[in-house]
């Protein structure tokens, strides 16, 4: 009963079995980092690029889902001019805009179904 147990104990005296045991928590920030991280920063910065590159005659909707028509872009300021009904003018926020709604060209028609 007095004999204390005895561990085993690699040759490196266990530094190894430290970085074995934070192994797995830096593979699973790199997974993270290559499927969410990295896809959510490249989409944020081309709606940037979107609301950067917003011009008059636009189309957009907003994130509240109203489609119109950008009639004015205040320069220095992040506010837009939108029309959104004949002779109804809203201002909204650059931000709120969520997408550009682009024309279909003519000759882009998907063919009819016979």
């Amino acid at each position: 009963m007095l004999i204390s147990p005895a561990y085993a104990q690699d040759a490196l005296g266990g530094a190894t079995s430290t970085v074995m045991q934070f192994a797995p928590m830096i593979l699973i920030f790199v997974v993270f980092y290559f499927v969410l991280i990295r896809p959510q920063q490249r989409k944020a910065k081309e709606h940037r690029a979107l609301l950067g590159a917003l011009k008059r005659n636009d189309r957009i909707i907003t994130a509240g889902g109203i489609l119109g028509t950008v009639t004015r872009v205040k320069e220095g300021s992040d506010e837009l001019e939108v029309e959104i009904a004949p002779n109804v003018r809203v201002t909204v926020l650059r931000g709120t805009v969520s997408s550009v709604v682009r024309p279909v060209a003519a000759n882009d028609t998907v063919p009819a179904k016979s």
